[in-house]
């Protein structure tokens, strides 16, 4: 039902007219942006420091932004739009929209339980969800609340790489059907943010942290009803009596190590559902990837986490979308925000597309009802615009005629 179909006889024209509880949550919070600002009241300045931050000066996180701030689409009228569609279908599954939470590693210490709450929004509004390897719920947990989630695994090289393989059979004895391999972190990199704050899982209380934390008690309750983000994925791995402390030494100590394409070969053979490399942006390596059968691609530069120099991943799609054609599904994340992202994404040749920061931020702001909220927000600024630009359904993207250009940068 939509907001005008819920607004009372009588109650007049305009933004404030509809009086639905989800009609008032979005004039309190209506975008993205209202969502992180919220969130950033809501949680210590250590939390949302490691929520924000990038790696080096963050010059990426900035690039990644005006990339898309710069992308302008030529809309086309006379196109009868009685309706949009944001439906659409990647790997024979169908979603209600072409957008996906991001892996997201450590997403506890931004709100506890944050994994749990997205997982369940995801399926309920039928979109996609990347657990990450580092999560602080497990795989097993995941597929029991959002059945139809993704796995992401990172290399972890000890034991002729035997937790990440060991991982990957576990996805698939519950059911995972997509694989997901990072690629972009083959060493551990200095994120300036974090090295001030004197980040450290489990917290070793400060001065400044325990200032930080009496700052925001809504956030220092949940985490007292809840305890701790634990990297749940690795108890198997660090020792059937390792204590939360030892799994997150485990996981500092091992999880740094590159992804070659001989073990990706190892992983493809072994795999028996879909397998997405996530993180490359060279286009002889999207090629590569398409020679050893991978059936999906992440354009991304990990956020601005891991590569200041890195180009932001939604310009490489008018490049690389001609060169593998519709061999494989192409993808793409960085500094989505709005529908209109999503959109620009789309035009410019993106299958599907992933936000992290916005959604792990909802949590934040909103508890349990933010990803639900945001959700909607994305659903409807999506509908809206592609019906500014003379699109139908998500298809017609492709093929409608809308062109682009990228906008002379501001001087």
């Amino acid at each position: 039902m939509t907001d005008a179909q819920k607004r009372p006889a009588g109650s007049g024209w305009g933004a404030g007219a509809a009086t639905s509880a989800e009609a008032k949550a979005l004039r309190r919070l209506p975008d993205s942006l209202a969502l992180l600002a919220r969130a950033r009241r809501r949680v210590p300045g250590f939390a949302w420091d490691y929520l924000e931050g990038g790696v080096g000066q963050e010059l990426g996180l900035a690039r990644n932004r005006q990339a898309l701030d710069r992308i302008e689409i030529l809309p086309r009228y006379g196109v009868e739009i009685r309706d949009t569609s944001t439906e659409t279908q990647l790997f024979g599954q169908s979603y209600a929209l072409p957008l996906g939470v991001a892996p997201m590693g450590l997403s506890g210490l931004v709100w506890p339980q944050a994994d749990r709450h997205l997982a369940l929004a995801a399926a309920r509004e039928r979109v996609g969800f990347v657990l990450s390897m580092v999560a602080n719920i497990d795989i097993e947990t995941a597929m029991a609340l959002a059945p139809h989630s993704w796995m992401q695994l990172y290399c972890v090289p000890k034991d002729d790489v035997h937790a990440t393989f060991d991982l990957a059979a576990r996805a698939q004895r519950c059911g995972v059907r997509t694989l997901v391999l990072t690629l972009d972190t083959p060493m551990r990199q200095k994120r300036l943010r974090d090295l001030r704050n004197g980040l450290t899982v489990p917290f070793r209380p400060s001065l400044t942290t325990v200032r930080q934390v009496a700052a925001a008690p809504a956030w220092a309750w949940a985490m007292l009803r809840h305890g701790q983000p634990e990297f749940s994925n690795f108890k198997a791995y660090a020792g059937a009596r390792a204590s939360a402390a030892q799994v997150a030494a485990y996981v500092d100590k091992e999880m740094s190590g590159a992804f070659t394409w001989a073990l990706i070969a190892r992983l493809r053979d072994l795999w028996p559902g879909q397998l997405v490399l996530k993180g490359i942006q060279h286009p002889q390596d999207v090629l590569q990837a398409v020679a050893l059968g991978v059936d999906g691609v992440i354009l991304s530069n990990h956020g601005g986490r891991q590569f200041d120099a890195a180009p932001a991943a939604v310009s490489l799609l008018p490049q690389i979308r001609p060169l593998v054609g519709e061999r494989i599904k192409l993808m793409v994340d960085g500094a989505i925000l709005s529908g209109l992202d999503i959109l620009k994404a789309l035009v410019l040749g993106a299958d599907f597309v992933f936000a992290g920061r916005p959604f792990l931020a909802s949590v934040a702001a909103m508890g349990a009802r933010g990803p639900d909220h945001l959700m909607a927000i994305f659903r409807n600024e999506l509908r809206g615009v592609m019906a500014q630009a003379g699109a139908v359904n998500i298809a017609a993207l492709k093929d409608h005629g809308a062109s682009q250009r990228a906008a002379p940068a501001s001087t």
